[in-house]
């Protein structure tokens, strides 16, 4: 029957599934279905331990430096959200099984296929009136087609997510996920049904990841002191940019071999910042990402110190960025995902993972910082074992009822 959407805003909290759902004692699997599970199955998490944040939060660094690590060498612009991505494959990963679920659950850098701690991550990353931070997240069903309903109890409950059944094959469903996406990214990113290959009358689940962000600086740059100056790029070449410039700041600095980090503050508080890592050569930016992971980070910002500095000198962007991930994906272990995984638990038809696909906006400028992303995935109908006969074989002919073989012989050449 129609879905309804059930709408669980992550900042109201993550739940747990009590006994991680089981399908209906007679083995039933529904498509997706509306409603808040039944009380008696779900408890509230309590607050996210500050060893068990973290641990997920560390986790969620090192697969994003990973990924980054496989989108780009240092000579282009790249803008990520590793808790975007990383939630998206996590409601994903919570529908494997098998070897597919600990290959994805190694790249994710998570012990279990279904942590709840992921999901509470991100109810306690928004909790702050500091700034502006909004999490959500949607599934969208095919209409009619089976999925385990634990699966979906799992994921509504951990990730506070909406679900809707539809027909994914209509322009009118691929345009509903634009405008969710508009309404949750405040209209910086406009769109991902296209690049998701929506309408797609083959998809049987779209998963959607969203994520908002808009801080204040703690100190704010004075326009006045925005000029344009000279920006060198990667080959050498110098530009003129508009630079910002604050003068006489104590700030948070870190040394380190061939860099130096920079943190710069959001809100009263300065529970969130800007780490800007700036190679001592200008040309060093490779040679920062080769040594560049999540402990290399950790230690950096571990060893930022309050430090007098006389100018900071920042360039005011915007950017826009997207690309699909399957090939980074595959490259990190995540291949059996694309290619015939195990997704029974998701569904009794076994899907398997399409497409996953990365948009962001950034812009920095005098006041502060806002920056948006959405990550889609859609999972398609198996399609099958392939059998493909492209190398010599044998064949016969024979008669079912007799077991007799009326022909039998090898083809080597079928153009000779």
């Amino acid at each position: 029957m129609p879905l309804t959407r059930w709408t669980a805003a992550v900042v109201a909290g993550a739940l747990l599934v009590a006994a991680c759902g089981t399908a209906d004692d007679d083995g039933d699997r529904s498509p997706a279905a509306s409603g808040p599970p039944d009380a008696a199955r779900v408890e509230v998490v309590a607050d996210l331990a500050p060893a068990d944040a973290g641990t997920v939060g560390a986790a969620v660094n090192a697969f994003g430096f990973d990924l980054l690590g496989q989108l780009t060498d240092g000579d282009d612009n790249t803008v990520t959200s590793p808790v975007s991505v990383a939630a998206l494959l996590a409601m994903v990963l919570a529908g494997a099984g098998g070897d597919t679920a600990t290959a994805m659950a190694d790249v994710l850098h998570l012990d279990d296929a279904r942590d709840v701690r992921v999901g509470a991550l991100l109810d306690q990353l928004a909790d702050t009136d500091d700034i502006t931070l909004s999490v959500a997240n949607a599934l969208w069903a095919q209409e009619d087609h089976p999925f385990e309903e634990d699966y979906l109890t799992f994921v509504r409950d951990t990730f506070g997510s909406t679900a809707d059944e539809a027909d994914l094959g209509a322009q009118e469903t691929a345009d509903e996920i634009d405008a969710w996406v508009r309404e949750h990214t405040e209209d910086r990113i406009d769109s991902i049904a296209a690049d998701l290959g929506l309408p797609n009358p083959s998809a049987v689940l779209v998963l959607l990841n969203a994520v908002y962000f808009l801080g204040g600086w703690t100190t704010e740059f004075d326009p006045a002191e925005t000029r344009d100056a000279g920006f060198t790029l990667p080959d050498g070449e110098v530009v003129a940019v508009p630079l910002m410039h604050l003068h006489d700041q104590y700030a948070e600095l870190s040394e380190r071999d061939g860099y130096t980090m920079l943190r710069l503050p959001y809100g009263a508080d300065g529970r969130y910042g800007m780490e800007i890592l700036l190679p001592a050569d200008p040309a060093g930016l490779p040679d920062l990402l080769g040594q560049l992971d999540a402990a290399e980070w950790a230690d950096a910002v571990a060893g930022l110190t309050e430090q007098k500095v006389s100018t900071i000198a920042l360039p005011k962007f915007e950017l826009e960025w997207k690309a699909t991930l399957n090939d980074a994906l595959t490259e990190l272990g995540m291949g059996a995902a694309f290619a015939g995984g195990d997704f029974r638990p998701m569904s009794p038809t076994n899907p398997y993972l399409d497409v996953v696909v990365h948009k962001t906006y950034l812009r920095v400028d005098e006041a502060g910082t806002e920056a948006a992303a959405v990550t889609g995935g859609v999972m398609e109908e198996s399609l099958g074992q392939e059998f493909r006969v492209d190398r010599p074989f044998a064949f016969t002919i024979s008669d079912r009822e007799t077991g007799t073989v009326l022909f039998l012989g090898t083809v080597t050449d079928p153009l000779a």
